[in-house]
């Protein structure tokens, strides 16, 4: 019987030793598992490479337009502002007298021209010739001109003068309204327009412009237009005999503040015989004799 039971009970704890061999090896694997894993795999990096471009990507966006914006303007504003300043640099202010009377009949020989009177815009006669005298200005120059009646007065005189002894010369006779203008203006600019006036004819208001006016000189040229021809022999002889060819002596001695200007003893106008021999009797001058309000602003 024991050797029965013997032979029994050695194949079970055969199978017993067997089965808890195999059921150990099981649970001393299972918790080496779960330890490698943390250190290859990691969760964390991925989400930071994740955050990067948002980084980079959102600064541009919001910093570009607000530099780009300001330029735009600021290089508009000068743009606008300089061609405002071109026409005051480039363009001076038309220059208006509204205390000068135009004259209603510029044509006449006997016009009245001074500071007070003043012939219509852009006046220019039409009936301008070159006398035949002596002239110290250059050949075919306009200020050479004047009115053919005036013209072919002037050849006489000069004419005249001379079998007297006396030579002449012409300076300056007809001036356009455009030369006066530009002459006017750039006075203005030197002195202002007050200053201006006392010693310069306004546009208009010079007797210049009527193509009647001249001023002469000896033919040596000397004091020409200026004070010292007062005590020349050519101014004595104009004196005593202008008025027989329809001259007068414009601007005469002590009449300054009826003309508005100087003694001028060579500055020779045109009215016509009648009129100029009237003036010279009397001893007046072209407002005196036109019943004009005297100047009374006394200027060269």
């Amino acid at each position: 019987m024991r050797s029965f039971r013997h032979r029994l009970l050695h194949p079970l704890v055969l199978v017993t030793a067997l089965t808890f061999v195999l059921s150990g090896c099981n649970s001393t694997a299972a918790p080496q598992e779960p330890q490698t894993p943390p250190s290859t795999e990691s969760p964390t990096p991925p989400k930071k490479e994740a955050e990067k471009p948002k980084e980079e990507t959102t600064p541009p966006s919001a910093e570009t337009p607000k530099q780009e914006q300001p330029e735009q303007p600021q290089k508009a504003k000068p743009m606008e502002t300089k061609p405002a300043e071109k026409p005051s640099a480039s363009q001076p202010p038309e220059l208006s007298f509204p205390d000068i009377e135009v004259v209603g009949e510029p044509e006449s020989v006997a016009v009245l021209v001074n500071k007070q009177r003043k012939l219509p815009e852009n006046y220019q006669p039409n009936d301008l010739v070159f006398p035949n005298v002596p002239y110290l200005l250059p050949e075919k120059s306009e200020k050479r001109k004047m009115r053919k009646e005036a013209a072919g007065a002037l050849e006489q005189l000069f004419a005249a003068a001379q079998a007297d002894g006396v030579q002449l010369a012409g300076v300056s006779a007809y001036r356009s309204h455009a030369y006066q203008k530009a002459l006017f203006n750039r006075y203005v600019k030197k002195d202002g327009v007050e200053k201006a006036r006392t010693y310069s004819a306004v546009p208009g208001t010079s007797e210049h412009e009527t193509g009647l006016a001249i001023d002469v000189s000896g033919k040596d040229g000397k004091c020409a237009a200026t004070s010292c021809f007062a005590g020349t022999k050519e101014a004595k002889w104009l004196d005593e005999n202008v008025e027989k060819f329809g001259f007068i002596i414009r601007y005469p001695e002590g009449k300054d503040a009826i003309t508005g200007y100087i003694y001028e003893p060579w500055h020779l106008r045109y009215v016509g015989g009648e009129i100029a021999q009237e003036i010279g009797e009397k001893g007046i001058t072209l407002e005196e004799y036109s019943g004009a309000v005297p100047v009374s602003t006394p200027s060269n």
